[in-house]
């Protein structure tokens, strides 16, 4: 089943065309991996997706309706959850109040009520548990936690506020291998408790180790689209590198006189 369909979609900001003829499939249970280089469309697409921008060309369906977002709250309700890549959290308060950050429980429903703290962090904590993260402490700073750990309360938090689809802002460009390994092995838990998950990044060997589909956009447009059983990884990171504009670029970088293969030899006797 799809939940989100794009097919055509495009956005220009006045003269200026961001997105053009943009084919996108958001289905259950799968991961849709998004690539591309700096200014190449990603965060646009994220923007319209998120219902933070309307796009202005083509048509969006979100299960099937087909719409046109005003605001991103919008799209939560729609289920769409964004997780950015800088992450809106406060890093001084706790993991559970974190977790609960705009969405408090409270006693009654009139905005001075109290706060059900215990019930707050009991869910918080069993919430990160059903996802397989164990922190030391829910009542801990956030802040204290790994840049992979916090991703991961993120991604945690959209599943439990009952997100369809999860769409990850370069979840992994500032963590270390071992903390992108963290985020990479919860994306796949989302994927597999029938999310259908949006991974927006530019390192193709990440998009691989996850994605089921891979888009890669280059100046608003689709470059390549095509699933993971039709292309190797060799030939995403020749997809995201540019190969034929790598070996121009190779051959004026060469130094005059440099020839530019080595010849071949026969075999002498």
């Amino acid at each position: 089943m799809s939940l989100i369909q794009m097919q055509g979609v495009g956005k220009t900001y006045g003269p200026i065309r961001a997105l053009q003829g943009i084919d996108l499939t958001v289905p259950a249970g799968r991961v849709t991996c998004v690539l591309g280089d700096n200014g190449a469309g990603k965060s646009t697409l994220i923007k319209i997706m998120s219902g933070l921008h309307a796009h202005t060309e083509g048509t969006f369906q979100v299960h099937g309706e087909t719409l046109v977002f005003d605001s991103p709250r919008q799209a939560l309700e729609r289920g769409i959850a964004t997780v950015y890549q800088d992450l809106a959290v406060v890093p001084l308060m706790e993991v559970w109040r974190n977790f609960f950050l705009g969405a408090e429980l409270r006693h009654r429903s009139y905005p001075l009520a109290g706060l059900r703290i215990r019930e707050m962090r009991r869910i918080a904590d069993e919430e990160l548990r059903k996802m397989g993260i164990a922190v030391q402490d829910i009542n801990q700073p956030i802040g204290t936690l790994s840049g992979g750990q916090r991703q991961c309360v993120a991604i945690a938090r959209a599943v439990y506020f009952g997100a369809r689809v999860l769409i990850l802002d370069e979840p992994t460009a500032a963590l270390g291998v071992k903390q992108s390994g963290v985020v990479l092995k919860y994306t796949a838990a989302a994927r597999d408790a029938g999310l259908g998950v949006v991974f927006i990044t530019h390192n193709p060997h990440h998009a691989h180790l996850v994605g089921d589909h891979f888009i890669v956009l280059k100046r608003g447009r689709t470059e390549l689209d095509s699933p993971r059983s039709e292309i190797t990884l060799e030939d995403l990171t020749q997809q995201m590198a540019g190969g034929d504009e790598l070996a121009a670029l190779a051959h004026e970088l060469r130094p005059s006189g440099t020839p530019t293969a080595p010849a071949s030899e026969g075999t002498t006797e």
